[in-house]
């Protein structure tokens, strides 16, 4: 029962830096129809500067700066890969765009910070200590902890604020927003902007407990698109959920299985999700009309 107990608190975890990404996706998703697939690079380009930066400043004061760093590239990546394509009318355009960009971050990274994986210094004690049994680090529990607010921080920004509510008023229907005056094309890139700076900001809780490299974005964007596929790409919750399913089946399965075989019952879950509720497990089907 001890055993189960770890590898769930580790599985939580894990889960949630997977749904805080995929909470990303969900963001440009809602008022484009639109999907970051270099989302995994903008979490590896926060972490390595964050690693660039915490060498000359404190942990808290780098975490504002890197995030406006991700909005930054955000908004760089909506104007040069999703708007042309979106004005354009093409359908797969942004997909292949994204694409291309997260390649060249990468490579930028590669350039910049090497090919190796860096170690991140953590702001918070190494000591383990134990929370209903299960033995846990400091960071982890930050990891979690940040994970939630970042996701609930944007829930009442969209909810309290003027520009909140507009952004939802997008999501709802872009074009009767239009009508209304709001200017749609600034929500995208917002929307583009806040789903970067989530995933720069995830990028900087997991460093600490895994390692800062160009090479760490890649798996992560795609178990996070996974995660956002499983839970519905229109559900807060779902991403949640997703993640918590994901986290707590690649650690269980690590551990009474394989290491080698930790990414399967994800997968195998994607497709079961794919082949029997394509929305997604909390999702609603969307109906186009044409």
């Amino acid at each position: 029962m001890d055993v189960l107990s770890q590898l769930l608190g580790s599985g939580v975890a894990v889960g949630m830096i997977y749904a805080v990404i995929a909470f990303g996706y969900q963001l440009t998703f809602a008022t484009s129809r639109t999907l970051n697939f270099g989302q995994g690079e903008a979490l590896m380009l926060g972490a390595l500067v964050g690693l660039s930066l915490v060498g000359h400043m404190n942990y808290w004061l780098m975490l504002p700066i890197v995030m406006l760093f991700g909005a930054v590239q955000g908004a760089v990546v909506e104007r040069v890969a999703v708007r042309p394509a979106i004005k354009s009318k093409s359908e797969f355009g942004w997909i292949m765009a994204t694409i291309a960009l997260g390649i060249i971050f990468k490579n930028v990274a590669e350039n910049i910070w090497g090919h190796d994986q860096l170690p991140f210094p953590s702001p918070v004690s190494q000591t383990p200590f134990t929370v209903l049994g299960v033995h846990m680090v400091p960071m982890q529990v930050m990891v979690i902890g940040g994970a939630l607010l970042m996701m609930l921080a944007v829930e009442l920004f969209n909810r309290r604020s003027i520009y909140g509510k507009a952004f939802v008023a997008t999501a709802s229907d872009l074009d009767a927003a239009g009508l209304m005056g709001i200017n749609t094309n600034l929500v995208i890139t917002f929307s583009y902007a806040l789903s970067s700076m989530t995933a720069a900001f995830a990028g900087v809780l997991v460093a600490p407990i895994t390692l800062a490299g160009a090479e760490m974005g890649a798996v992560l964007g795609l178990k996070a698109f996974a995660v956002a596929i499983i839970g519905g790409l229109n559900s807060g919750v779902g991403v949640i959920v997703g993640g918590l399913i994901l986290g707590i089946a690649e650690t269980t399965t690590a551990y009474y299985i394989s290491t080698g075989y930790k990414d399967v019952p994800g997968l195998v879950l994607l497709l079961l999700v794919l082949a029997v509720k394509p929305a997604g497990l909390f999702g609603k089907t969307v109906i186009k009309k044409v």
